[in-house]
This record gives C-alpha cells, sequence and structure tokens, in this order.
C-alpha cells in the first residue's frame, strides 16, 4: 500500500501543475478579418481545395488548408513559395502537412522560416504562392494543388486572344492574359495539335503580324505534350516594365515556333494583341479575273483597334512558287490610276496576302475607315517587271464599290451586220456609274469609239459623253460615267433620266459615219 500511495501522489502533483499552466496561457483569438485562396488542381485533376488566412489579435496568422481529393493515409507537406507559381521560387514559409485522410492542416504563425516577422496584413501583400506536395522526399517534385495568394491573386479581369493556324496544320489556341492584384499578369497560352515531348518557343514581337518585328517578351516555351505554357508578365526583355495593362495597349502580336534553333523559321500559330486585335468590323471586296482566265479572289479589309487595317488578299488560280504585286491604285479601274498603297506581294503557292494598312506609299495615314471611301480600286499583277502589264484580278474599293443597282440597255445592230450587245450602268457608292459596253463580231483588233448622244437616235444629236473606246477583240469597254464632256456632273440617277441614244462606230475619223450599235437610254428608252 506505501508503495502504491507513492506511486499515485506524482501522478496527482503533475495533473495539479498542469491545470495551473493552462489557467496562464492566453490564447489567441481570431479578429474576424480572413481571406480565401483557392488551390487549383495540378497533378491530379481531382485534386484541389482552399487555403484560409485568419487574422488573430496577436498579430499571429493562422493558416488552415482544406484539399479535397487526397488518397488516404497520405501525408502533403505543404509550402509558402516566394513569386509566382509561374516564376517558381524557395520556400518563404513551411504550413501544416496535410492528412491525406481529411484535406486538413493548420498552423499559427507570425514569422516565415527564416525568422522574418510577417503580419497578417503583409500576408495579404506577399509576392507569393502556395504549393500542395503529393509526399515527402521524392514526391516533393509532384505538386498536387498550388494557387498564387497575395499581391499574385488574380484581379478577375482578363483578356483572351485567338492563336491561328500558320505553317503546321492543326495547331492552333489562345493566350489569355489575366491581372494580378499587382497589376501584373499571369500568361496562359493553351494549344491543340502541338506534337507530344515537343518544345515550343513562344514571344511577343512588335508590330502585326503582317509587318512583322523585333522579340519584346519572351514566354515560358510551350509544352508539346499539353500545349500549355504558363508566365508571369511583369518586364519586357529589356527590363522595361510591361503588366497587364500594357498588354492591352502594345503595338504587338505572338508567335508560336515550331521549336528552337532551326525550327524558329517555322509558326505554328500566330495572333495580333493588343491595339492589333481586330475590331470585328470588315469589308470585303471582289476581285474579278481580268487578263488571265481563272484567276479571281477577293480583299478584305478587318478593322484594328486603333483604326489600322489588316489586309487579305485571297486568290484561286495562281501558279505555284509566282509572286503577284499587288496595289491600291487612285480612281476607278475603268479610268485607271498611279500607285497609292502597295501591299505584300500574293504568294502564288497559297494565293494569299496578308499586309497591315496604316499609311499610304508616301507615309499619309490610311487606315480602314480611309479604305470605306478611298476613290480607289485594286490590281493584282502577273509578277513584277514587265508582267505587271498583266493584270490578273482586279476590283473597285471604297467609294467605287457599286451598290447592285444597275440598268441595262440592248445596243441593236445598224450599219453593219451581225454586230450587236448590250449597255449596262452600274450605281456606285458615290452615286457615279461603271459603264459596261459588251458587243459580239466587233472587229479584232480594232477599236470601236462609242458615245451618249443629246436626243433620240431618230432626232440624232451631238456627243455629250464619251466612253473608252470598245475593243474590238474582246468587243468591251469599261468606263467610269461621272460627268459629261463639257464637265457637267453626270452620274447614275442622271443616266436614267437623259435625253439621249448611245452610238457604237466602226472605227475613228471616216469610219465614225458608219455605225454598229445603237440604243436610246434614259428618258427615250422603251
Amino acid at each position: 500500500m506505501k508503495k502504491l500511495f507513492l506511486l499515485v501522489l506524482p501522478i496527482l502533483t503533475l495533473m495539479g501543475c498542469s491545470d495551473d499552466d493552462d489557467a496562464s496561457v492566453v490564447l489567441p483569438m481570431p479578429t474576424g478579418e480572413s481571406k480565401l485562396y483557392q488551390l487549383n488542381s495540378v497533378a491530379n485533376p481531382s485534386i484541389s481545395g482552399t487555403a484560409t488566412f485568419i487574422e488573430n489579435d496577436d498579430n499571429s496568422t493562422t493558416i488552415n488548408l482544406n484539399v479535397v481529393g487526397t488518397p488516404d493515409d497520405g501525408m502533403h507537406p505543404a509550402h509558402i513559395h516566394f513569386n509566382t507559381a509561374a516564376e517558381g521560387g524557395d520556400i518563404a514559409l513551411t504550413l501544416g502537412t496535410v492528412d491525406g485522410t481529411t484535406g486538413l492542416s493548420t498552423i499559427t504563425t507570425s514569422t516565415l522560416n527564416d525568422g522574418t516577422s510577417i503580419s497578417y496584413d503583409e500576408l495579404l501583400n506577399f509576392d507569393g504562392y502556395i504549393n500542395v506536395h503529393l509526399g515527402p522526399g521524392d514526391d516533393l517534385a509532384t505538386i498536387v494543388a498550388q494557387g498564387d495568394i497575395g499581391q499574385n491573386e488574380l484581379s478577375g479581369e482578363s483578356k483572351m486572344y485567338d492563336l491561328g493556324e500558320r505553317d503546321v496544320a492543326g495547331i492552333s489556341g489562345t493566350v489569355t492574359f489575366e491581372e494580378r492584384l499587382n497589376g501584373e499578369a499571369l500568361a496562359t497560352i493553351a494549344l491543340d495539335g502541338t506534337p507530344a515531348d515537343g518544345t515550343h518557343p513562344a514571344h511577343i514581337h512588335m508590330n502585326t503580324a503582317a509587318e512583322g518585328g523585333a522579340i519584346l517578351y519572351s514566354f515560358t516555351p510551350v509544352d508539346g505534350t499539353t500545349g500549355m505554357s504558363v508566365s508571369n508578365v511583369a518586364t519586357l526583355d529589356d527590363e522595361t516594365p510591361f503588366v497587364y495593362a500594357d498588354v492591352l495597349t502594345v503595338d504587338g502580336y505572338v508567335n508560336v515556333h515550331l521549336g528552337p534553333g532551326d525550327d524558329l523559321a517555322t509558326i505554328v500559330a500566330q495572333g495580333d494583341i493588343g491595339q492589333n486585335e481586330l475590331s470585328g468590323e470588315s469589308k470585303m471586296y471582289d476581285l474579278g479575273e481580268r487578263d488571265v482566265a481563272g484567276i479571281s479572289g477577293t480583299v478584305t479589309f478587318e478593322e484594328r483597334l486603333n483604326g489600322e487595317a489588316l489586309a487579305t488578299i485571297a486568290l484561286d488560280g495562281t501558279p505555284a512558287d509566282g509572286t503577284h504585286p499587288a496595289h491600291i491604285h487612285m480612281n476607278t479601274a475603268a479610268e485607271g490610276g498611279a500607285i497609292l498603297y502597295s501591299f505584300t506581294p500574293v504568294d502564288g503557292t497559297t494565293g494569299m496576302s496578308v499586309s497591315n494598312v496604316a499609311t499610304l506609299d508616301d507615309e499619309t495615314p490610311f487606315v480602314y475607315a480611309d479604305v470605306l471611301t478611298v476613290d480607289g480600286y485594286v490590281n493584282v499583277h502577273l509578277g513584277p517587271g514587265d508582267d505587271l502589264a498583266t493584270i490578273v484580278a482586279q476590283g473597285d474599293i471604297g467609294q467605287n464599290e457599286l451598290t447592285g443597282e444597275s440598268t441595262t440597255y440592248t445596243l441593236g445592230e445598224v450599219d453593219v451586220p451581225g454586230i450587236n450587245g448590250s449597255l449596262t450602268f452600274e450605281e456606285r457608292l458615290n452615286g457615279e456609274a461603271l459603264a459596261t459596253i459588251s458587243l459580239v463580231n466587233t472587229v479584232p483588233d480594232a477599236e470601236h469609239p462609242a458615245h451618249i448622244h443629246a436626243n433620240s437616235a431618230s432626232e440624232t444629236g451631238p456627243i455629250i459623253f464619251t466612253f473608252t473606246s470598245v475593243d474590238g477583240t474582246s468587243g468591251m469597254s469599261l468606263s467610269n460615267v461621272s460627268m459629261l464632256d463639257d464637265e457637267t456632273e453626270f452620274g447614275y440617277s442622271d443616266v436614267l433620266t437623259v435625253d439621249g441614244y448611245v452610238n457604237v462606230h466602226l472605227g475613228p475619223g471616216n469610219d465614225l459615219a458608219t455605225i454598229v450599235a445603237q440604243s436610246d437610254i434614259g428618258a427615250n428608252a422603251n
């Protein structure tokens, strides 16, 4: 009994001391302030969670992790690291190890691992991120959940740009910039169709993709297996500050390359960004066949946010390996005129040309809005040098575009059997008219003058308008109708009411007396 008493007494004494100590300890109490951060899936899409920072009244912070999807009985180390998750960084603070069965961990701290004091407010402005690992040892390399915290948290503002297919079929995607609280950006490139195990360098370049330019910013290369790249955007490669707001206004574009070294020349995805983004407004003009049978297409102008334009010429039937200069000319195609703007030549193999439209060749500002009103037309030539004289595709643009309204008159046979045809007037946006004479059985290599005369054909009268002479080989004549020969204004609406008739003559000089085709027009038409 004595021995038993002696054994119990220390236990009672120890218990009494513990009660006294508990009564003297003051536990930190939450102030009511807290912040929740998302922990996103990384290695396993079923594992994700949250980190909750709770402010305490003793200037400490309780950090609770709640991770779902962790395997039972697993132990998952967790840390706060310096920098953003996209950049990576050393461990700043070791958090509680997450219990795989419950998915929970908690610590309360007022210092980083190196003893530096840190408050709740300082943690909310910390340049850091959280990693939750698969396990200790070798499993530290596998991240199961991750999230930026503090100043690196995303604000909710974002901008996505398309990265279109280029030199390799089937590869395309997007680049998304997400604003951080500190104004920097998280850039995520997501591509489909990249070859497994490839590494694809990616950059922001100066200027538009149509113009080309030097590298401004280098992304983390795209992983070919996942098609993904994540980068933090804070400075350009030359260390000039460059943040989310700058992305929205940069004069730039993104290239993703097939690979490093020689493969840099192969672009697998590309897209204009910032001020060069397309607004969604566009205008397409037809480029009709001219001197070479089978070549025709379109030119499309797309407005950029900065008011400039992306011009895309797309032709069918161009000869492989050919190079086809293309220009905007002054006036209508029927009149002809000097070159105003030079496009990037059309690639004969693809039939394509892309150009940025910002100034005319003389550096006069010329943007999308000017395209819609220009007094001009587009020529695409067979080639440079002597081949410039051969037009393979052509179309009026701007104010010279046709409205779709037209009037056709029959040109009947008169002095020469078998020569007859039609005369069509088509209204332009500016109210003028394109006049097309089309005759059959004209004399090859001859020129057939044609005019509008005053009065009716039965009355006859003087010439008031002179057409471009009809080409005897083709039987065609194209003229722009904007004023009479005496410079009186005369447009499409005047054609419909004019007291006149049309004569087409056998030839100039003495042959003017021979009328090969004729029709009353305007007020005199049947």
